[in-house]
């Protein structure tokens, strides 16, 4: 048992149509954009639906976690919708940001406190985030790359930094 099924995760294979919208997400502009509008978006159809869907799911056809991290400076907790990247009976995440010249802040909030939470539809399951080690990050991003072309381009566009990846277990 792993992360994965504690929460009844499950990544399945966009359709033509989300297919298009990802390679039309994966430009340059729309990396800006979407890096500041996609996730207020994200988490309220989240929050309406019960947990049911997000805009990236609807669109992208893409399984969208929240993780809930506590603020590095502020100590408050923060959600942040995000791929999750089935890795054995865990889940990976990337911080790529869209392949922007900046770190997301959830990265720095996982290095100071790696307890943290993931939603998934309905549940709710308590984890921590530990830092994936290199072969592991490469992994991830290979596997990645398969539920979504762009974290190929996001490697690229994102190369002037390193880009931290975790390894989210769960502590049940």
């Amino acid at each position: 048992m792993g992360l994965m099924d504690d929460l009844g995760y499950e990544a399945k294979s966009p359709n033509r149509l989300q297919q298009v919208m990802q390679r039309l997400g994966s430009t340059r502009l729309s990396g800006r954009i979407l890096s500041k509008t996609l996730y207020p978006m994200d988490r309220a159809l989240f929050k309406a639906t019960g947990g049911r869907t997000t805009v990236s799911g609807v669109l992208g056809g893409l399984a969208v976690i929240m993780l809930t991290t506590t603020g590095a400076k502020s100590g408050k907790l923060r959600t942040m919708p995000l791929i999750g990247i089935p890795l054995g009976n865990d889940l990976a995440i990337i911080g790529t940001n869209y392949g922007q010249e900046s770190t997301p802040g959830w990265v720095y909030n996982l290095e100071a406190s790696p307890a943290a939470a993931v939603g998934y539809r309905d549940k709710i399951v308590a984890v921590t985030a530990r830092r994936a080690d290199e072969s592991e990050t490469d992994r991830a991003f290979d596997l990645a790359a398969a539920v979504l072309t762009a974290y190929a381009e996001y490697r690229l566009r994102a190369d002037h930094r390193a880009i931290r990846a975790f390894v989210l277990q769960s502590t049940a």
